[in-house]
């Protein structure tokens, strides 16, 4: 069965965007030459899974590219009928339902971009099985939180902890077993 992870960027208060979707504050820790093992992270990643508000932001600012590279099948989650364009699928049919039956074929593993949507619905149903999470040293204070109120439960183990002399401290979670 493949995985699904998710590898993602927080402030230290848990905001993955400040008000209005404001992502300035990911800056504070851009330095050339380091990704902070993203380009190692997205080689073995054939499916990304992303909510239409992270897919616009990232085709307006980052450009098409990013997700569709020609090799990977991109799905993003909707509530718009879209047409299809390349590799890009807009899905608005059943996240939980298209998330059982990429995990169920063949594949390597599942990337989950965001955005929060998304994610909530995905641990609602413990579809997660990995988690990248990269702490910013900031407090935002307000905006878009990566976990949301109202989910159940969910036991993770800490497979690895980095640190940069950026101050990111990233961690990496494996879903516990019962």
């Amino acid at each position: 069965m493949r995985k699904l992870s998710l590898f993602i960027a927080t402030s230290l208060d848990g905001f993955i965007a400040g008000p209005n979707d404001d992502l300035s504050f990911l800056a504070s820790v851009e330095k050339e030459g380091e990704d902070y093992g993203y380009a190692k992270f997205i080689d073995m990643v054939d499916t990304v899974i992303v909510g239409r508000k992270t897919y616009d932001y990232v085709l307006q600012h980052i450009g098409p590219g990013h997700y569709d590279n020609g090799g990977r099948d991109v799905y993003v989650i909707t509530r718009e009928v879209r047409p299809d364009q390349g590799k890009v699928t807009f899905h608005s049919d059943g996240l939980i339902e298209l998330v059982e039956k990429l995990k169920a074929g063949a594949g390597n593993t599942i990337y989950c971009d965001g955005g929060a949507e998304t994610i909530d619905g995905l641990l609602k149903h413990d579809l997660i099985d990995e988690m990248t999470i990269s702490v910013i040293p900031i407090l935002l204070g307000d905006g878009t939180r990566l976990f949301r109120k109202g989910r159940p439960e969910q036991r993770l183990k800490l497979m690895d902890v980095k640190t940069f002399d950026t101050g990111l401290v990233q961690m990496v979670f494996k879903r516990k077993d019962p």
